[in-house]
């Protein structure tokens, strides 16, 4: 065989080796981008999966009900007396704790005749953080039954008779329903099939929490929280210990020259005129 033909069978060779190495770099390159497109779209979707979960975990819970009268903001603020009241009492309060009700069982009766003339509307949120911490379901439990005994109409008489029976706050009474509704009987009124439903079927548990993630929020971290048109008044107002007669006293002066509210409002049964009421046992100190 000549040079020349032995030289062009070489080329010949050497070409098609070097076609067969740009399809394997072409094909390696293919792959990887294929892979590296999975790659991008598995961590995309990934991404978006986890801003959808931490906007669910991050948006306020919207209550779908909220109990008849409630005012505010999404409808999370109970209030009793006098809408036109010249001041107001805003309160936080748990349903299991101690110190809320030791508050309610000494300033329950000043709170009702304050409202009762006209000189205040009381603003309650109705927390329920204790079950976070000690277990149970008595703070949310009890926050709905509040809820139920509002959207009743009943609420200032149930939740001054829910604070007299309270248990220790160890003992989560307040998460068997049946006790809520024992209760209830003690509100003339209010012991209805529709309030049985109410705080059987939980029925204001959205609202619940959505109060709660709204006192999350806020600045308070403890209850109870109380405030004189925005003014901290427990335990003390500046140097001034609370007490019934110097809540009177600070209510007075902040109404000095102003027209008092029209007593009743928003559908509250007016203060107990006996003392039946009072005859249950209170928790043992």
């Amino acid at each position: 065989m000549s040079e020349k033909n032995r030289e062009g069978k070489r080329n010949a060779r050497d070409k098609m080796r070097e076609a067969r190495a740009a399809e394997e770099a072409k094909a390696r390159r293919t792959r990887k981008l294929v892979v590296g497109g999975v790659v991008v779209a598995v961590i995309a979707a990934a991404v978006v999966v986890g801003v959808v979960v931490q906007n669910q975990r991050s948006k306020p819970e919207t209550p779908t009900a909220a109990p008849a009268g409630t005012t505010g903001d999404k409808n999370l603020v109970i209030p009793v007396g006098s809408a036109d009241a010249p001041s107001t009492l805003t309160v936080y309060e748990d349903p299991r704790c101690p110190a809320c009700g030791s508050f309610e069982r000494s300033f329950s009766p000043t709170i009702d005749q304050l409202e009762d003339a006209g000189k205040i509307v009381v603003n309650y949120h109705i927390v329920s953080f204790i079950d976070r911490s000690l277990g149970g379901n008595g703070s949310r439990y009890g926050a709905n039954a509040l809820g139920c005994a509002q959207d009743a109409g009943h609420f200032r008489d149930y939740h001054d008779v829910m604070y007299r029976n309270q248990p220790e706050e160890t003992e989560d009474s307040f998460g068997d329903k049946q006790t809520l509704i024992d209760l209830g009987k003690q509100v003339p009124g209010l012991d209805t099939p529709e309030f049985r439903a109410c705080v059987n079927d939980n029925e204001f548990a959205g609202w619940v929490s959505a109060v709660q993630q709204d006192f999350d929020k806020s600045s308070f971290k403890s209850t109870p929280t109380v405030l004189l048109n925005g003014e901290a008044v427990y335990p003390k107002k500046g140097d001034e210990q609370i007490s019934p007669e110097n809540l009177v006293k600070w209510v007075d002066a902040a109404n000095q020259g102003k027209q008092l509210g029209t007593p009743g409002s928003n559908g509250q049964s007016p203060a107990p005129t006996s003392t039946a009421g009072e005859s249950n046992n209170p928790p043992s100190p």
